[in-house]
């Protein structure tokens, strides 16, 4: 698991932020406890992953601003996928993720 601060942010609100985490395909997934449910909604989308499992979709939205499945977890996941089952990552066209 990579260490070090991580923080996720739209228009410069903070939406999650993290010490640990965990990295998969170039995306970095946030600790479920990590994201302020404030933002965040659940939306009725899910897709597929063949080694992840079905994942499910959050809308962030802070002010006026709504992103629409802008985020994703995996509720249940296959086993090669268990160190990110509800860990949280976002479309990095999206939201905006730095590490540091």
């Amino acid at each position: 698991m990579p260490s070090g601060h991580v923080q996720a942010t739209v228009d410069g609100t903070v939406v999650a932020e993290s010490e640990t985490y965990e990295l998969v395909e170039g995306n970095v997934y946030f600790p479920p406890s990590s994201i302020k449910s404030e933002y965040f909604s659940k939306t009725d989308l899910h897709t597929y992953c063949p080694w992840k499992g079905d994942a499910s979709y959050y809308t962030v939205k802070v002010g006026d601003k709504e992103l629409t499945n802008a985020a994703w977890y995996y509720p249940e996941t296959f086993e090669k996928a268990k160190h990110i089952k509800d860990y949280v990552a976002f479309y990095k066209n999206k939201v905006d993720i730095v590490t540091a």
